[in-house]
């Protein structure tokens, strides 16, 4: 069995769901940051998840 998490958080470039994909990247999940059209917010959130040890990318 895989006990791997993850998670696909939409809206997650900026506001509460930028916070919630911080929040779940903190407890364990490896987190998908899904944006309409500010790339370079959802990138700065991958990038902070990121640093901090977590497994992010964006979509």
């Amino acid at each position: 069995m895989n006990n791997k998490k993850v998670a696909i958080i939409t809206g997650s470039g900026r506001g509460i769901g930028a916070a919630t994909a911080k929040l779940f990247a903190t407890n364990g999940y490896a987190v998908c940051v899904n944006y309409k059209s500010n790339a370079s917010a959802a990138n700065a959130v991958v990038e902070e998840i990121q640093a901090s040890g977590g497994r992010c990318i964006a979509v």
